[in-house]
């Protein structure tokens, strides 16, 4: 099964089905109701839903195969206003992770290690999450099969201090890309942002020329939770963009439009199932159709 076969079979629950004749307002009370039902949120489907009532009537569309190409095109610009690439191009980029625990966090670090490996960059990975020992257990079974070096500390280390290593080793072995773990313990909100804050200043000082992204990721079954972790990590850490988790038939899409809707802040990866292969760049068209027959 290819990619956009595996997006689409995961986005079933998502499906909006334009099957209809005739274009009135109780198509339009369905379509409301299948973008809410979807987790696009009552705002933002109110703001969808206008802005097609609005296309239908000042262009006079009669046509169901038109009035499925507008939708298409409105949910298309919502994400066509963010750039989606990720920015690696000064050497040694960095990467900060950054997520609650069981958003799939460990798990995309590995999957983004091992593609930008496949396309022959030299990767480096620091295991900043010291607090849990399975993190980095994990994240070395992750490099291993990525085929890329991981620096690590002690359990209880001070994660600032591993992550000042695994700079040292990136500009020393020049690493094409560093990607750094963090701990994502949100319940202890206040001390997790003051570490984070830490991590972003010693990567500023040690590589300051730099590209450097702050990615995090949500976890798409979680609905109105990934909206909630994602105010309380753009509060302090300036999140450049987003990897959506778990597309892979339990999560209900929508709440990708509703993120990039009011939130402003660019999906760069999503995930689709368990293989190493299953998280590609995302692909704002390829998302609609997965959702829009």
């Amino acid at each position: 099964m290819g990619f956009f076969d595996k997006l689409k079979k995961g986005l079933e629950k998502t499906k909006i089905n334009l099957s209809f004749t005739k274009i009135d307002e109780a198509l339009m009370e369905e379509l409301e109701e299948s973008l809410i039902m979807a987790d696009c949120g009552i705002e933002v489907t109110e703001q969808i839903i206008s802005e097609l009532k609005d296309d239908i009537k000042k262009n006079k569309i009669t046509d169901s195969d038109e009035v499925k190409a507008d939708l298409k095109r409105i949910l298309n610009e919502v994400f066509k206003e963010n750039d989606s690439m990720l920015h690696i191009e000064n050497k040694p980029a960095v990467i900060l992770m950054v997520g609650v625990n069981g958003a799939g966090k460990t798990t995309s670090i590995g999957k983004i290690a091992y593609k930008l490996n496949s396309e022959g960059k030299k990767v480096v990975i620091a295991a900043g999450d010291t607090f849990r020992a399975a993190a980095v257990e994990q994240l070395e079974e992750w490099a291993k099969r990525a085929n890329v070096q991981l620096i690590k500390g002690r359990e209880n280390q001070d994660p600032s201090s591993v992550i000042f290593d695994a700079c040292r080793t990136a500009k020393e072995e020049n690493a094409d890309v560093l990607i750094c773990d963090t701990a994502g313990r949100l319940q202890n909100k206040k001390y997790l942002m003051d570490e984070l804050q830490k991590m972003k200043k010693v990567i500023d000082r040690e590589l300051p020329q730099s590209s450097k992204e702050t990615i995090l990721v949500l976890d798409a079954s979680t609905g109105q939770n990934a909206v909630s972790q994602l105010e309380s990590f753009k509060e302090c850490t300036g999140i450049t963009g987003l990897i959506i988790t778990k597309l892979d038939g339990s999560a209900k899409g929508g709440v990708l439009i509703r993120l990039e809707k009011e939130f402003k802040i660019p999906i760069k990866y999503i995930g689709v199932g368990e293989q190493i292969d299953d998280m590609q760049e995302f692909n704002s068209e390829e998302f609609v159709n997965a959702i829009i027959d």
